[in-house]
């Protein structure tokens, strides 16, 4: 294989990685009440450390989990809100199929991903403070952003390469 195809299969498996992570977090935005339910579950069992360790976090998730059963109950049309989020992520996921296919005309997609993985800390700080979310969360939050940006930054330096490579020939 030659220099370019190598690029074009490094380029591509990158991309399906930060694909697949878009998609799986889109798909895990819909049952939220259920996963929540299932967190606790799993956090609070014997087996765990967590109630014990970090008492902090069990009663986080306890008071997330009580919110989002009430809101559900009284109020569901509040959690579509989280079905748009969702669907967000499945659309923009699609987005990166521009580069998958062609990666050096669509760089921008790529940027513009870079972009919106910063963009996550000072929402997760700003947003995350008005609505009352515990620090650590904000973290746990923000570090979508960072380990977003890793695949992206390395798909990027690819596909500078592989047009280097193409103006070369």
């Amino acid at each position: 294989m030659d220099g370019r195809g190598a690029l074009r299969r490094r380029i591509r498996i990158w991309l399906v990685v930060f694909i697949v992570g878009l998609v799986l977090s889109g798909l895990t935005a819909f049952p939220l009440v259920t996963e929540v339910r299932w967190m606790e579950e799993v956090l609070g069992s014997g087996a765990s450390p967590v109630p014990e360790h970090l008492p902090g976090l069990m009663e986080w998730v306890v008071r997330v989990r009580e919110g989002l059963e009430a809101t559900d109950a009284k109020y569901p049309f509040v959690l579509y809100g989280t079905d748009w989020l969702a669907f967000a992520h499945l659309v923009i996921a699609v987005a990166f199929y521009g580069p998958y296919r062609d990666p050096v005309r669509n760089i921008w997609v790529i940027e513009f991903g870079v972009i919106a993985c910063a963009g996550i800390v000072p929402l997760a700080l700003i947003c995350g403070s008005v609505r009352g979310i515990p620090f650590f969360w904000q973290l746990i939050d923000m570090s979508f952003g960072f380990f977003g940006a890793i695949p992206l930054l390395m798909v990027r330096r690819l596909i500078k390469r592989l047009e280097a490579y193409e103006l070369a020939a």
